[in-house]
């Protein structure tokens, strides 16, 4: 799936590319961010994944300009205004976890417990990407606050943080020096403040994290680049 996805965006880069379009705009429906907040909720994925996909994405390329109409309400307007459509096979292939929750979960669902299932889904995304929003305004606030030279934090600061803010905290300066971090990786160096007991150094992808005192040190592991400490 995600070589599949992989591609298909590198196809729509190229082609926006060669014709000097600021904005790419996708087909993406209520229906796929139905199923996109399921499928986060399954993984245990966190907030950012439940949240689902945004009306334009963070990288500023692409518009889901659909994102508030049903896949049905498309497929209809397509074929009343005789527009040609593409129907991907993979979209019937059950080996696909997405594939799955559309043909088998989401109907049962609908079923059991009424329908309008697949737009409180939506709903929730809304909200979620709202407070994720607002978070990561404030945990960028606060990892400028209780960080010195941007690896340090401060224990005592980063503890008087509200769970989701702390995280995000960690999250940032683990990706600064070059992770891509986990939760497990996250909970880990969580742990070093909230389950201190003397711990080792923890040997994360990229970084090393110490707590000496009152600080938590991490250490990028790889070449030094512009920006990392």
């Amino acid at each position: 799936e995600a070589a599949a996805r992989n591609a298909r965006y590198g196809a729509i880069d190229d082609f926006a590319k060669r014709y000097g379009a600021k904005y790419s705009m996708l087909g993406h429906t209520l229906d796929d961010q139905a199923e996109t907040v399921l499928l986060g909720l399954a993984r245990g994925s966190g907030p950012k994944s439940i949240a689902g996909m945004s009306a334009l994405s963070a990288d500023g390329k692409y518009l889901r300009p659909l994102l508030g109409l049903r896949r049905e309400t498309t497929v209809a307007f397509c074929v009343d205004s005789g527009i040609e459509y593409w129907q991907d096979p993979q979209n019937l292939d059950t080996k696909f976890s997405r594939v799955k929750v559309r043909l088998n979960v989401l109907p049962v669902l609908e079923k059991e417990l009424g329908p309008g299932i697949a737009s409180a889904l939506a709903r929730t995304a809304e909200i979620l990407q709202e407070d994720n929003q607002y978070l990561e305004a404030q945990a960028e606030i606060a990892f400028h606050e209780a960080a010195k030279n941007s690896v340090i934090l401060n224990v005592e600061e980063l503890f008087q943080l509200a769970p989701a803010i702390r995280n995000r905290v960690i999250h940032n300066a683990l990706v600064l020096l070059g992770a891509e971090p986990s939760k497990n990786h996250i909970d880990s160096v969580s742990a070093l403040l909230t389950n201190w007991h003397g711990q080792k150094p923890l040997t994360l992808p990229a970084v090393r994290v110490v707590r000496a005192g009152q600080e938590i040190t991490l250490k990028s592991t790889k070449t030094t680049k512009p920006g990392a400490c």
